[in-house]
């Protein structure tokens, strides 16, 4: 189990009953083992940061972005917490919002692909 700091549990049952649509229509194809029997969580705390999806069999994170992602202080926010993930062992695939819900089967491709990939590891 990774470890996470506690004072964002409140902060991420916030967001979990938030979503926005993006990661709503995510979440709807990504509950309930519908991908390889892969488990997947919804805005889990790891270490200090708070991630969209997190499957833990497959090591897998997922990050819906916004527009705001594009911008230079983001770029680098993100920049420095895909590498935190990364030396935990975690693979961090990112969508913009728009790729969710507008090209969500080519999204959905794309995580399977990489899901299986990481659990035949």
């Amino acid at each position: 189990m990774l470890k996470y700091n506690p004072r964002l549990k409140a902060n991420a049952r916030q967001l979990w009953q938030n979503l926005t649509d993006s990661e709503r229509v995510l979440w709807q194809r990504l509950r309930g083992r519908q991908l390889s029997d892969v488990q997947f969580y919804r805005q889990k705390p790891i270490g200090s940061y708070i991630v969209d999806f997190y499957a833990p069999k497959a090591k897998l994170v997922i990050e819906i972005d916004g527009s705001q992602h594009f911008e230079a202080p983001y770029a680098e926010k993100d920049k420095n917490r895909d590498e935190y993930l990364a030396g935990l062992g975690l693979m961090v695939l990112r969508f913009n919002s728009r790729q969710a819900l507008k090209e969500t089967e080519a999204v959905m491709d794309v995580v399977y692909r990489v899901i299986v990939e990481r659990i035949a590891k």
